[in-house]
């Protein structure tokens, strides 16, 4: 079973990356659906958002399977 309290981890800075990664991605994917881009443009920035959402995942999911840190 997954304790998603442990996604909550702000001592960390993987948490912190998690988050701006996904806030990264989130803008990428509105810029290419708001704006007319050519597309080999469109193409970049949803390669650029697609990897940003993967590496965001891959850290959440690392956050997840560790245990957070005692509190001090």
């Amino acid at each position: 079973m997954i304790h998603w309290r442990r996604l909550f981890q702000p001592r960390k800075p993987a948490f912190w990356l998690m988050l701006a990664l996904n806030g990264l991605s989130t803008a990428l994917v509105w810029i290419v659906q708001h704006y007319p881009l050519t597309a080999l443009a469109s193409l970049v920035i949803a390669v650029f958002a697609i990897g940003n959402a993967w590496l965001g995942l891959r850290l959440a999911w690392q956050l997840l399977s560790t245990p957070p840190n005692p509190p001090r």
